[in-house]
């Protein structure tokens, strides 16, 4: 079965009170659904656009399991936190089985 992975790029930090708010909801509500945080906002060599904003990527044992993480009612609380405090890019994608 392949993986699924959250993969969040963060163009723009508006509010980042509003930011810790949210990993503090999100760290945990991404942890029950047996996610793994791989990368948050590490260090980036950026190519081709050259945009190095900040990037979270997690990991979990399935593309179903991170749907299901983010329709949790934990994960969509820690939304709620976020609200309008940045700008970002959130996709989940499905790895090579």
């Amino acid at each position: 079965m392949a993986k699924g992975y959250w993969v969040s790029v963060y163009p723009a930090i508006s509010d980042p009170e509003r930011l810790t708010a949210y990993n503090q909801l999100a760290g945990p509500a991404v942890q029950a659904r047996s996610g793994r945080i791989l990368s948050r906002g590490g260090r980036v060599v950026a190519h081709e656009a050259g945009i190095t904003q900040r990037v979270v990527l997690v990991e979990f044992d399935s593309f179903e399991q991170a749907v299901a993480a983010y329709e949790s009612e934990a994960y969509q609380k820690a939304l709620v936190a976020l609200s309008d405090g940045v700008e970002r890019d959130f996709r989940i994608i499905e790895g090579v089985d």
